[in-house]
């Protein structure tokens, strides 16, 4: 299996579900660890206009960035925690780029702290 796009889904615990794709090119070591530990099941955190969550992945920095777009998908290394950028906000620290929501970004901005979110393959 070495798709260079992986469709991904986070079902948000009494919300519904939104579908990103995770791009290897973006961080290939990043997402490559995240595909091996999936499914995860975690707790919500948010932090201005974005949620983040923990995942059993430690990985350092690759190709970090300071700067991302509404909608990206990130890996922040401090936290050993999967981001979802759903408003303007940009990162705490530096994250790797890891992919994009491709479908129900809105979801994110009911999301409450301390809900369960599921990251799942599609």
């Amino acid at each position: 299996m070495n798709e260079a796009r992986v469709l991904v889904k986070f079902v948000i615990e009494g919300l519904g579900e939104a579908k990103g794709e995770l791009k290897k090119f973006l961080a290939p070591k990043t997402v490559e660890a995240i595909l091996k530990v999936l499914p995860i099941e975690s707790y919500a955190a948010i932090w201005k206009e974005e949620i983040y969550f923990k995942v059993p992945v430690k990985v350092g920095s690759e190709k970090p960035k300071n700067k991302v777009e509404t909608g990206d998908i990130a890996y922040w290394p401090l936290g050993s925690a999967i981001c979802v950028f759903y408003g303007k906000s940009q990162p705490y620290s530096s994250v790797n780029l890891i992919g994009k929501i491709i479908e129900n970004l809105e979801i994110f901005k009911q999301v409450k702290e301390g809900v369960k979110i599921t990251l799942l393959r599609c």
